[in-house]
């Protein structure tokens, strides 16, 4: 009976916002990578299709009829508010306008006009011939900012249950990551190329265990990151060829559940060989960082007291940062929320979002020099009523 109500519920109440532009319903149009219409419905298809959340709280979830049957069981929304294209005879309107795409603006506008909505809002990406085409066909449509952010940023107890499996599984993934680097050797040709079970190391056979232990935890990876020597200074870089002794080798890794599809997101920089003097400063220097930025994460506290924290403690260790308009050292931002999407609010960065409760961020603090390396240190955190709790146990050793 709890699993039923719950089912059925909104997830948030947009009649405020959709109040203060005059609108009378948000609509939205997506397909499988569309988190905000996955969060609003709990359903996702490959073709697109479109969801209406009117300003009284009614809902309407529109679909092909090929999908009704999985909608009903697998949406949020109660079968009775969902429609398919067929019941606005879409197919005889395709053949009589001989577009495909208009037929599918006159459905809507029959949608719309079912619940007398005059105006009507949608998200920044619409699709802009829909966003046309409704307006030639006198549906008055205006744009507006996701209503869904701030209630995305604020995870519910089964959110951060969901996210912290998708954490588990990158934790199990960089433990077979480094145990693989920690298990390898220098080759004897003065190259200083690591060698692992008779072959030369390289990023992709990283990346590809990585990929192997994310599938057996129910998780995918897009775009991991293995990073060695010139590579690891840049934070998006990635390293296919062979690893390096003697150089820092940085791992990133931020899976998706296949499932639930909620992210984790996690990086250690470790490196196999000797740690040059300027390195080992390098990798204590942010560790100490990503550990002030984690303390500094609290309720009240906001985005840009964190990210200021941190860079103050690698300015006070001699490093440049981005705050001070540096391209090297500290270049990007401390952090980013974590959920349905690797990237979404609240951003860890120099703005005035308060941290609340149920915010999951990562504090990610990395230093980046070409002519030495990259290190970066990341971990997922959620904030509580007295503070946070740091998804991560996986340690932070840097000489393996």
């Amino acid at each position: 009976m709890t699993e039923q109500k719950q089912k059925k519920t909104n997830p948030t109440n947009i009649s405020e916002a959709l109040k203060n532009i005059g609108a009378d319903a948000y609509l939205m149009h997506g397909a499988l990578h569309d988190s905000d219409i996955y969060y609003a419905t709990r359903f996702l298809a490959s073709d697109a299709f479109s969801y209406v959340l009117f300003e009284n709280g009614d809902e309407t979830l529109l679909i092909s009829d090929m999908e009704k049957g999985r909608a009903e069981i697998e949406s949020r929304v109660g079968n009775e508010k969902i429609k398919t294209t067929s019941d606005y005879n879409y197919r005889e309107l395709a053949k009589e306008k001989k577009d495909a795409n208009l037929a599918y603006t006159l459905v809507l506008k029959q949608l719309l006009a079912e619940k007398n909505t005059k105006r009507v809002a949608v998200s920044y990406d619409f699709p802009a011939y829909y966003y046309n085409a409704l307006q030639e066909e006198g549906v008055s449509v205006v744009l507006m900012k996701s209503p869904f952010e701030k209630p995305r940023s604020i995870k519910t107890a089964d959110e951060i249950e969901k996210i912290e499996k998708s954490q588990k599984a990158a934790e199990k993934a960089m433990s077979a990551a480094i145990e693989m680097i920690r298990l390898s050797s220098t080759d004897d040709t003065g190259s200083g190329k690591l060698v692992y079970d008779g072959q030369v190391l390289t990023g992709k056979m990283i990346l590809t265990r990585i990929a192997r232990v994310l599938m057996e935890n129910d998780c995918a990876d897009d775009e991991t990151i293995v990073a060695c020597g010139p590579d690891s200074a840049d934070p998006h870089a990635k390293t296919y060829g062979a690893l390096y002794a003697n150089h820092p080798i940085v791992i990133d890794i931020f899976p998706q559940h296949k499932y639930s599809r909620y992210f984790g997101d996690m990086t250690r920089t470790v490196i196999r060989g000797e740690v040059s003097e300027e390195l080992g400063r390098m990798y204590d220097a942010v560790k100490g960082a990503q550990e002030v930025g984690v303390n500094t994460a609290k309720p009240g506290v906001t985005c840009a007291a964190v990210h200021n924290a941190v860079c103050d403690y690698l300015e006070d260790a001699g490093y440049h940062t981005y705050r001070g308009g540096s391209k090297v050292g500290f270049i990007h931002t401390t952090g980013h929320g974590v959920g349905l999407d690797i990237h979404e609010s609240p951003s860890v960065s120099d703005n005035p979002h308060v941290l609340e409760p149920g915010n999951v961020i990562t504090i990610e603090p990395g230093l980046y020099y070409p002519e030495i390396g990259g290190i970066r240190i990341e971990d997922t955190i959620v904030i509580t009523e007295d503070g946070c709790r740091n998804l991560n146990t996986l340690p932070k050793i840097f000489e393996i």
